[in-house]
């Protein structure tokens, strides 16, 4: 099959390599259209000691199931793999499971491929009305899903009224939709990118405002997508006293808390990853029946063109929040 693959920093091939072998209880889906992370992105910058090259990235993925009893299905895909045993698991809190994987990091080679092999329990159906790109964006809102769930139930019960999002990527979007979804009517998307900010105007249907635009206004939950210093403070001085702070984004650096605000002020701050199996089917039923809007911020571009994709991301040229490779 073809893959892109990531062979060094700044550096990815379009090349043949081995399809995949399905284990016994996997089946073999062929990608029809898998997403970009962020994740994605530093791996491929060499920031990512967790994806060493060669490796084929890419975990945001929707296709068609090729052989078996369900040949033919529309799925998407969650990419967590868990052992559904220990603790974590058995909790329900499977995200944090001892001994999870995520396709696109070894031992699993990712998405960017004509083909993967997924367990039975990591596919969600696809109804007929949902694209396989829109079907796509299923982890990523995910993500933003969960953060939002976590940060909803640590609220004091009277504070719920306006949210605060920085980062106009994927994440920062689906956030976004993922709090008004949940019942936060009031949401501010901040981004600094002027041709972002354009884009999610006029496409996402959410306020969007450049970072300076906000200063001196309080937010009862902030949800941090980008996860740098800099943006760790904002969330720090956004933050309504007794809010929360949902650090979702895995940028890089280790400063810009303000830790004696947060303490003094009562703020809670909550590390969200990825999702649990639930929260993921929450997702797809919430796309599913419209409740995160029509889902058509992307651009698509065939994985033959991913290495120029890539590139465009890093320069800021792309106004969308999420490139989406076809195979």
């Amino acid at each position: 099959m073809k893959a892109l693959v990531y062979t060094a920093p700044e550096a990815l091939e379009f090349r043949d390599v081995p399809d995949p072998d399905p284990a016994p209880d996997h089946h073999l889906i062929r990608i029809d259209s898998v997403g970009i992370c962020g994740s994605d992105m530093h791996a491929y910058l060499g920031h990512d000691d967790r994806r060493p090259a060669p490796l084929i990235l890419g975990h945001e993925g929707a296709g068609i199931i090729t052989g078996g009893p369900r040949d033919g299905d529309r799925v998407t895909i969650n990419p967590l793999v868990t052992c559904g045993s220990c603790p974590a698991c058995v909790a329900g809190r499977d995200n944090l499971c001892e001994t999870r994987q995520i396709i696109s990091m070894p031992p699993r080679e990712g998405a960017f491929a004509q083909f993967v092999a997924m367990p039975e329990r990591n596919l969600v159906s696809v109804p007929e009305g949902i694209s396989l790109e829109q079907a796509a964006l299923a982890e990523p809102v995910a993500v933003g899903w969960h953060a939002v769930r976590l940060g909803i139930e640590a609220l004091p019960r009277d504070m719920a009224e306006n949210a605060l999002v920085i980062g106009g990527g994927a994440i920062g979007v689906a956030s976004a939709l993922s709090l008004i979804a949940q019942g936060i009517a009031q949401v501010t998307l901040i981004e600094p990118n002027p041709l972002r900010r354009a884009y999610l105007t006029l496409n996402a249907h959410i306020t969007v405002l450049d970072p300076g635009d906000i200063e001196g206004q309080l937010f009862d939950l902030t949800v941090d997508a980008v996860g740098f210093d800099a943006t760790r403070a904002t969330a720090s001085a956004a933050t309504r006293p007794g809010g929360v702070i949902l650090h979702v984004g895995l940028g890089g650096g280790g400063a810009g808390l303000d830790i004696r605000r947060i303490t003094l002020q009562e703020i809670t701050f909550i590390g969200t990853y990825t999702y649990t199996a639930q929260d993921f089917r929450d997702t797809c039923a919430a796309m599913f029946d419209g409740r995160l809007g029509a889902l058509d911020w992307i651009e698509t571009r065939a994985l033959g063109e991913g290495a120029a994709a890539f590139a465009d991301i890093r320069s800021g040229r792309i106004p969308a929040p999420k490139i989406i490779l076809k195979p």
